[in-house]
């Protein structure tokens, strides 16, 4: 492993730190400049981008499947409880293994998928809010795909809207959730702040730690990504992954 040069090491440094206090400032009301958004202003700004229409037109498509296939049984209520409790993990899984995969070659071919691209360029640029969203491509194949896996491990019809109502639901959860963390928006309440402060740690100091979004300390504790910020060296690829362009 290449050393790092201490001047740039100490620029980026310095930069993460710069921009972890403005943060800071922003969350505690005491920047000079306020540039926070209103819940209004950014959830008209939310429904500008395709990912929202895309996910609200199949979780009506699955709510609809799921009334029409009748009453269902008691069971079904495990289904979301099992969901939501295991969502952390599942997100700290995708954010390691696929949003931040390694382009690797296999047999003469580069492996280079789009969501690993996409999110290349959203590290790249945290700021710019079309790239928070899941790309569309995604969300348009994810339709059968989803589908397909709910048939498989569901014995009913009513079971598998049953998943298919939950799955969309916290899809749009987290859709949410990361749009509204790269907004203008200031948090306010205490949940949101410490969601907020995490995923700014995994943006500017280390893109190494803090992987979920819709929550903080829970499967990154799990899984030892949690660490004392103050004990991470800040990372000279925290905007530019694996040292790759987007």
């Amino acid at each position: 492993m290449s050393k790092v040069d201490p001047q740039v090491e100490a620029a980026v440094d310095a930069a993460a730190r710069r921009q972890l206090a403005d943060d800071e400032a922003r969350i505690t009301g005491t920047a000079r400049r306020r540039t926070s958004s209103s819940m209004r202003q950014v959830f008209v700004e939310f429904w500008r981008h395709p990912s929202p229409y895309l996910l609200g037109g199949s979780l009506v498509a699955a709510i609809t499947g799921r009334v029409l296939s009748g009453p269902g049984s008691a069971w079904e209520l495990l289904i979301p409880v099992g969901l939501l409790a295991i969502m952390p993990v599942v997100e700290w899984l995708i954010h390691v293994c696929i949003l931040h995969w390694k382009p690797r070659r296999l047999a003469g071919l580069r492996i280079d998928p789009l969501l690993s691209r996409k999110h290349r360029a959203h590290h790249a640029n945290p700021r710019e809010i079309p790239l928070v969203f899941v790309p569309w491509q995604v969300e348009l194949s994810l339709v059968p795909f989803n589908a397909a896996i709910a048939w498989l491990v569901t014995p009913t019809w009513s079971a598998m809207f049953t998943l298919l109502v939950t799955v969309y639901v916290l899809l749009s959860a987290y859709e949410w959730t990361h749009y509204l963390l790269h907004s203008d928006y200031r948090p306010r309440s205490r949940w949101f702040r410490a969601v907020w402060r995490n995923h700014r740690l995994h943006h500017y100091k280390s893109e190494h730690y803090w992987f979920t979004v819709t929550t903080a300390g829970t499967a990154d504790r799990l899984f030892g990504t949690c660490p004392d910020p103050s004990t991470v060296p800040t990372s000279p690829t925290v905007q530019r992954l694996h040292a790759l362009d987007h």
